[in-house]
């Protein structure tokens, strides 16, 4: 009889599906693990939130955990779990030591979420009013961290072709230490597609996104700024609603009825306000990763008007389910055209659903994810005896973290 495996979670904040397309993206790994017979605990020193999933409903179990404190070696030496994956480069600085020391066969997992590197670079080159170099990456501070992070682990889960692409090439990382997985939905059949609200049955455009990432304020700031106006012009009938949960006072100052511009708050269900509208807006002008919004607005059978940043890595060599524009007045004409053109706007949408049954099929990826873990499992000794560069951050950046977080520990006595 097969002995059961432990996955231990460590997250960097509660899975909040609801709110942001990470906790999303937990959510379908939690599910892919569960079905595949793990035990699962998430773990993570997070203040509990009025929106997180309650993990107890998915089977798994829930414990919170202190950063710089020596119970979490306690926590882990009797957990003793067979694979950890950790939330965010972040969550492995602080407990991946932790986890070697206590303990050492455990496979270690990253989750990167999306490329922090790439994200910071292109927002300082955006503050700064020039255009982004990949050869930024290389001067970044948190690319060193990142990648020493990623060097450490024994693999790495990848959202976006471009950033694997990024990894290998530019800071010249082994395949091997790289997964590639993308955000994963269940296939997109015809009669679903058959159920949802028809071109006439929609109204509004609508911007959707959890204002605690910088990308998403930048966003609305832009349409408010940029875009509504141009739309208005020609479209003078025209209204967006913009939702997303934490909204600051700064977003909601932007309120402006009498200019069509609407900002609605948090969503209580981010679908069917998406399914409602016509056409999505999201003039993106740095981030990375994949756009959980826009792969939600396919889901819908929403068409969406974005910018090359926000379609990065999301639709292969497929027709995008509208269209991609950095210009603020192509991208003004072209949202005018998909919300009239009702031919249009059919064929975007399903271009949007081929995409998702293209590149996005769960059962494209949670197989061979766990085919590769279990391969870890069985030759981690021969996995890690290869990654010689991992090994030496092992040796030595561990050193400099360990005694930082003891030291901590000492001073917070």
């Amino acid at each position: 009889m097969n002995q059961i495996k432990k996955l231990l979670i460590i997250g960097f904040v509660w899975p909040e599906p609801k709110s942001s397309a990470a906790g999303g993206r937990m959510m379908q790994l939690i599910s892919i693990f569960k079905q595949n017979g793990f035990e699962i605990t998430f773990a993570s020193a997070a203040q509990d939130s009025d929106f997180m999933v309650d993990l107890s409903e998915f089977g798994v179990i829930k414990k919170s955990i202190e950063l710089n404190s020596s119970s979490f070696d306690d926590f882990m030496a009797e957990l003793h779990p067979d694979v950890v994956l950790f939330d965010r480069f972040m969550i492995e600085e602080q407990f991946g030591w932790r986890v070697t020391e206590k303990c050492p066969k455990a496979i270690r997992i990253l989750d990167t979420e999306d490329l922090h590197c790439l994200r910071t670079a292109r927002q300082k080159a955006f503050k700064e009013n020039r255009n982004f170099e990949i050869s930024d990456l290389l001067s970044e501070e948190v690319a060193k961290r990142e990648i020493a992070s990623i060097l450490r682990c024994d693999v790495s889960l990848i959202i976006s072709e471009f950033e694997m692409n990024i990894l290998k090439d530019v800071f010249r990382i082994n395949a091997d230490l790289l997964f590639y997985l993308p955000f994963l939905v269940d296939e997109m059949k015809e009669e679903e597609f058959l159920k949802l609200p028809s071109f006439d049955e929609r109204k509004s455009f609508v911007f959707i996104g959890n204002f605690l990432h910088e990308p998403n304020w930048n966003t609305v700031q832009y349409l408010k700024e940029a875009v509504w106006p141009l739309v208005k012009k020609d479209f003078p009938e025209a209204v967006l609603e913009v939702y997303g949960a934490y909204p600051s006072q700064k977003v909601l100052q932007l309120h402006q009825p009498k200019n069509g511009f609407y900002i609605m708050g948090r969503a209580e269900d981010a679908n069917e306000i998406v399914k409602k509208a016509r056409v999505v807006l999201a003039p993106i002008r740095f981030g990375a990763g994949l756009k959980g919004k826009l792969l939600e607005a396919m889901q819908c059978g929403t068409p969406s008007v974005t910018t090359s940043i926000g379609s990065e890595a999301m639709h292969s060599v497929l027709p995008w389910n509208g269209f991609v524009e950095d210009n603020p007045a192509e991208f003004a004409q072209k949202a005018i055209a998909l919300y009239q053109d009702e031919n249009l706007w059919k064929q975007s949408q399903k271009n949007g659903i081929e995409i998702i049954n293209v590149c996005y099929q769960t059962s494209n990826y949670a197989d061979s994810l766990i085919s590769m873990v279990n391969e870890l499992l069985k030759n981690s000794e021969n996995h890690r005896l290869h990654n010689f560069m991992g090994n030496l951050l092992q040796h030595h950046a561990y050193k400099s973290t360990m005694y930082m977080s003891k030291w901590i520990e000492e001073k917070n006595k």
